[in-house]
């Protein structure tokens, strides 16, 4: 059954304040019809701002099912996808997963043989774009999460490429590049 233009559906029943900042939640309506609703917000929460992992990213899973909301994941293709990302995470006062997949690096680099063959050898994009996310993210003052797609068997060089791109990172600053 689908749903109709003219129907409303509420996206959250409770909300918790985030980073010190109010939340409101969203009634989903028509686009000529969006209005939001103001909800009590609970005791104030905050987390790091910039991309975290271990403990600081499970406190954030904890505290979205807790109060009840998704955390949005953009497959980011390029530079201005990441930003808008980011910007969006930032006007919405809410964690954003910044997902990179091996079609995604091959879209950022064109499909040229051998450009494509790099992507997929070494995972040298999706590293690259992580660190650009790493150096800027911390601007925005929300947690981001660097998510790594699903990986097919055939992706595994891809994959492999990953790893080698985390464990330099962990070597040189003690956390996952991912």
């Amino acid at each position: 059954m689908a749903l109709s233009m003219a129907a409303s559906v509420s996206v959250a029943a409770k909300v918790s304040t985030f980073n010190g900042k109010s939340v409101q939640a969203k009634t989903i309506r028509a686009p000529a019809a969006r209005a939001a609703m103001k909800v009590e917000a609970a005791a104030a929460t905050t987390f790091k701002s910039g991309v975290v992992t271990g403990k600081d990213f499970l406190a954030i899973l904890d505290h979205a099912k807790a109060n009840e909301y998704a955390i949005p994941a953009v497959n980011c293709t390029m530079g201005p996808v990441i930003n808008a990302c980011l910007e969006a995470a930032k006007n919405a006062n809410s964690p954003m997963m910044v997902q990179f997949s091996n079609g995604g690096g091959i879209y950022n680099v064109g499909k040229g043989e051998a450009a494509a063959a790099t992507t997929f050898k070494s995972g040298v994009v999706t590293g690259k774009d992580s660190l650009h996310v790493r150096a800027i993210a911390d601007f925005y003052g929300v947690p981001i999460i660097l998510h790594t797609d699903h990986c097919a068997k055939k992706l595994l060089p891809w994959f492999d490429g990953l790893l080698e791109a985390n464990e330099e990172y962990f070597e040189k600053h003690g956390e996952p590049l991912f």
